[in-house]
């Protein structure tokens, strides 16, 4: 209630405002209201007859939690709205949209999500009129990366080709996308009063700046290899020193800026008559070369290159270098090196002044060749005592939950790093919370990483539980979803009683194959449908307890 001199001020004011002027005031001060996420008020927003769609293009799941956000936001402001994923979104049913919002994030060179790809191809090659739609773009990435947010800004710039107004100019989020979202939520409400009031669009396209990340500077102290002899495994164990204060919390990833192996860089340089220029190519991305590079490569060239991902020196081993084929036009293809990030092992609290990461060598081959993952190898072959520039790449969306609340934490392999920072975490702050650790690799003897201190915590009482899944030690491979199924009852008890849920580790086929295994744990132990496990499932995550760190 207003103070009666503020009453009179107001009153004042109102009787100078025309109708159109009290209703646009209305709509003013309710975006206000969402932008601050103030409960409580009943009183009715301005009246809005547009019916907003709502399209994510996800490969995370953060675009789609941040639409389901928006549309909560809408619902709350008595708005009619629909999300919808970009791949089931017909494109010729633009034109009859009045208002579009669409959530973008990006991926490798610039890419759209895979499940948003085939929407970007047929919008590229539309010509549809969006003359009579408004839309705005959120565009979610990472600023360390060189074409941040580039598959939103794509997108928002083929919606004004078709002549889409723009309702609010390109934003982009980086990371720790919440505050930035936040404010967006709120200015799309406002705009869609505006245009009730009949306010005119924003047709800027000026995107947001963003701050780049602080680079710091760690001493690598210690190196060792985890695994034991006769495992097919190379493993390390990395502790990097730092003298300046770096803040990070369980469940963050640190960032690293490999470079090129300087044979690799000065065969590639011969081959283009320019050895002397070799290092200009230690940042360039020569490795595993995209469906877009390897086309303006072929273009540069003259010939048909029919591989779909290849490192640059196969490509100019194996077709032939025309002489006006120039290191220049080469080196002019290449996009910089994108950072490689690493789930952190350590605590800020278990170990001060330190962090630790845990990195396999990535080896394989192609057509035959061996190779081997670029910072895998620059991090395994990195010197001990030598000068590593990192980043701290926050995770929001990765967190401990309340000391006193019980984790389920599933982590084969590498997937084990931000497992052994929760571990250390609860073990330095006494956390009360019961913790259960799944684990899983290819021989107890010579993989179990971390085994001496995941047998102290469990001796000591920190870890709860542990199932481990060593897939080779029998004849039958066993894996952390066949400990989960035989534990089938507990899990389902853990998460009845609230625990939280992690999983980390490779995306494919692991994290597809415990998720599944979840969804048949739920239903049996609930006697219930796939789709209502599901939903539980998909539940759980939008509520925060069931959380994936997976690559």
């Amino acid at each position: 209630m207003l103070a009666e001199n503020k009453l009179e001020v107001l009153k004042d004011l109102v009787r100078q405002y025309s109708r159109e002027e009290i209703i646009w005031t209305n709509g003013y001060l309710a975006g206000l209201l969402a932008q601050n996420d103030v409960q409580g008020s009943k009183e009715t927003v301005v009246p809005v007859s547009v019916k907003p769609t709502i399209i994510y293009g996800t490969e995370t799941g953060n675009s789609k939690k941040l639409a389901t956000q928006l549309q909560t936001v809408f619902k709350k402001n008595k708005i009619q709205s629909k999300v919808i994923d970009a791949f089931q979104y017909p494109v010729e049913k633009l034109e009859k949209e009045d208002f579009l919002i669409v959530i973008m994030s990006t991926q490798g060179e610039g890419d759209p999500p895979q499940n948003a790809v085939k929407f970007f191809d047929n919008i590229s090659n539309s010509n549809v009129n969006l003359s009579k739609t408004r839309f705005a773009v959120l565009g979610l990435g990472d600023s360390s990366y060189p074409l941040f947010c580039k598959a939103g800004e794509d997108l928002d710039e083929q919606l004004a080709r078709l002549g889409g107004q723009r309702a609010l100019p390109f934003q982009k989020a980086d990371v720790d996308f919440s505050p930035v979202a936040e404010k967006w939520f709120a200015e799309i409400l406002e705009s869609l009063q505006q245009i009730t009031v009949g306010k005119a669009v924003v047709n800027s396209s000026v995107a947001t700046p963003v701050t780049q990340k602080k680079t710091f500077t760690g001493i690598v102290r210690h190196k060792v290899v985890l695994n034991d002899r006769g495992s097919n495994k190379e493993t390390h164990h990395i502790e990097i020193e730092t003298d300046e204060p770096v803040v990070y919390e369980p469940g963050d990833a640190i960032g690293f800026y490999p470079e090129n192996a300087t044979t690799e860089t000065l065969e590639i340089a011969t081959l283009l008559q320019a050895a002397s220029r070799s290092d200009e190519l230690k940042t360039k991305n020569i490795r595993g070369l995209s469906k877009k590079s390897l086309e303006a490569l072929s273009n540069l060239l003259g010939v048909s290159i029919t591989e779909t991902k290849a490192d640059l020196l196969d490509i100019l081993q194996k077709y032939p270098i025309d002489a006006k084929v120039t290191f220049d036009a080469v080196i002019g293809l290449l996009l910089p090196i994108a950072p490689r990030l690493y789930s952190i092992a350590s605590a800020a609290e278990a170990h001060d002044g330190e962090i630790h990461i845990t990195v396999n060598r990535n080896v394989f081959t192609v057509d035959g060749i061996p190779k081997s993952g670029l910072c895998s190898q620059f991090l395994a072959d990195f010197p001990k005592e030598g000068s590593l520039p990192f980043y701290i790449h926050k995770n929001p969306n990765f967190r401990l939950p309340d000391p006193d609340k019980d984790i389920i934490m599933i982590g084969p392999g590498t997937g084990i790093a931000p497992f052994r920072s929760f571990l250390a975490h609860r073990d330095a702050t006494a956390a009360e919370g019961k913790n259960w650790l799944f684990f899983g690799e290819q021989h107890f003897v010579s993989d179990f990483y971390y085994q001496t201190e995941i047998q102290e915590w469990l001796a000591t009482g920190v870890l709860t539980r542990l199932d481990t899944a060593f897939s080779r030690d029998q004849k039958h491979k066993i894996y952390v979803q066949d400990r989960l199924k035989q534990n089938a009852k507990a899990v389902s008890e853990w998460l009845n009683n609230g625990a939280y849920l992690y999983i980390c580790g490779q995306k494919e086929p692991m994290s597809t194959d415990v998720e599944n295994t979840l969804l048949e744990i739920i239903a049996t132990e609930k006697k219930i449908s796939s789709a209502e496990a599901k939903t539980i499932l998909e539940n759980l995550e939008s509520e925060g307890r069931y959380l994936k760190d997976v690559y």
